[in-house]
């Protein structure tokens, strides 16, 4: 009676499992062509980044040449993608280049196998008392820093009031 019993609970399982509700609609079996096409479309309806309508990174106003003393010189350049500068830094001992990349609202290098970064400051963070006063400024490091008299913008960041 047992095995009657086992055999008869299996069978109505089995008759359970392959039923189908009324409200159970076909199955539809999409192909991976069918897959692939509806991703491809949904990428097409995404517009492109343009670079050229990309806001400016705050790095960007930065390109140029800022003037240290005793004749140093940080001159900063874009370098192919957006975010990438070649840096050309003149100090006592002569010019190297460095390759930067913006992070923020600073420049990233590489300098003696060890990271640095340029920075907006004031005259009087960079510690040197030739820049004390100015506001448009740059520092890699204290006792380090470059400035510019750009009319319109502070490194800083605020609006100049234009005369």
């Amino acid at each position: 009676m047992k095995i009657r019993t086992g055999a008869s609970v299996a069978a109505m399982l089995l008759v359970m499992a392959c039923a189908r509700g009324e409200d159970a609609g076909p199955i539809e079996n999409a192909t991976v062509a069918d897959k692939i096409a509806a991703a491809e479309a949904s990428v097409d309806d995404v517009d492109p980044v343009d670079n050229a309508t990309a806001p400016a990174l705050s790095t960007d106003a930065w390109v140029g040449k800022w003037i240290g003393v005793e004749g140093l010189v940080l001159d900063i350049q874009p370098a192919g993608e957006r975010g990438h500068y070649m840096l050309s830094v003149t100090l006592l001992d002569g010019t190297k280049s460095y390759e930067g990349t913006a992070e923020g609202d600073m420049i990233r290098f590489t300098r003696n196998g060890r990271p640095e970064s340029i920075r907006a400051a004031t005259g009087d963070q960079t510690g040197l008392k030739w820049l004390a006063g100015k506001t448009n400024c740059l520092m890699i490091q204290q006792g380090e820093g470059f400035c510019r008299e750009d009319a319109g913008v502070k490194a800083i960041g605020a609006p100049v009031a234009q005369p």
